[in-house]
């Protein structure tokens, strides 16, 4: 048995020596990509003369960065270096990196990327609305960072008791009393969506707003309060919910909350459809 142990170690142990150095290659080629796409002009140097190969120089983009040549070229040939948040971001902002691609080089770098404010724009949220209005007649919603609505659908609203645009889903799913009848199993789904929401907090732990709704929802209500002392956390993929569509009546969802590529927000909230019957006691 100890052999097997020792033996499963060391193919471990190989296994994180494999994925490190192919996420080094990976490194390697990626920051070499992004300073061949760029020209000095780009970046506001001047440089005279001909140029051997396309792209920056490693010396210019160190420049830019304002950190060492060595420092840099070590950093592109993947070596094992300690790198932080600073230095990346102004490696990014060196070679012009996107959003998408400074997070791609904090993962390839072994950081993990922070979690930065990402505002909706108007072309996304007018293909969610898309979305939102062609999911009918299932209720769906779209939700901020801090679950205020951002686009809702009829159902939705009569339903499940979204409210009005611009309104916070949390505080009129724990003020309004009359959720408590129409969720049968309203505690089940408190305890979802509390834990949904501390997970959502974790993800911009230096962002102040958070503590600040949760303490008006501490304030507001009690079972808010309860829950939120319990830090417990909950997957926000998949859960079935029931809700009372009229009196002596439940409908049953799988409810998916999805979020764009590689994003904690915007989150789509789709209800979809499983059953449809009389109520039952209990």
């Amino acid at each position: 048995m100890r052999g097997s142990s020792v033996a499963l170690g060391q193919e471990e142990t190989r296994n994180v020596k494999d994925a490190n150095r192919e996420r080094r290659a990976a490194l390697r080629h990626f920051l070499r990509s992004r300073r061949a796409r760029l020209s000095p002009g780009d970046v506001g140097l001047t440089v005279g003369g001909r140029r051997n190969t396309p792209g920056l120089r490693r010396e210019e983009v160190a420049v830019l960065a304002g950190v060492s040549a060595s420092w840099y070229t070590w950093l592109e040939q993947g070596r094992d270096i300690k790198v932080s948040e600073d230095v990346l971001d102004a490696v990014s902002k060196a070679l012009n990196l996107d959003r998408t691609e400074r997070a791609h080089l904090y993962l390839l770098a072994g950081v993990n990327p922070p979690a930065a404010r990402q505002e909706v724009t108007s072309e996304e949220l007018s293909r969610l609305r898309l979305a939102v209005e062609v999911w009918q007649p299932a209720p769906a919603f779209v939700v901020d960072r801090y679950w205020n609505v951002l686009v809702s659908n009829a159902p939705a609203r009569t339903l499940l008791g979204v409210q009005a645009t611009g309104s916070n889903y949390l505080w009129s799913f724990f003020t309004d009393g009359r959720n408590r009848s129409r969720y049968p199993h309203w505690l089940d789904v408190a305890s979802r969506l509390v834990g949904q929401f501390r997970v959502q907090a974790v993800r911009f732990l230096d962002d102040p707003n958070f503590e600040r709704l949760a303490r008006r929802l501490c304030s507001a209500s009690p079972d808010f309060d309860r829950l939120w002392a319990r830090h417990e956390t909950r997957d926000t993929g998949i859960a079935t919910v029931e809700v009372r569509p009229a009196p002596g009546r439940r409908a049953a969802f799988h409810h998916v909350v999805m979020g764009l590529h590689q994003r904690s927000e915007p989150l789509l909230m789709l209800y979809m459809p499983t059953q449809i019957d009389g109520d039952r006691a209990g």
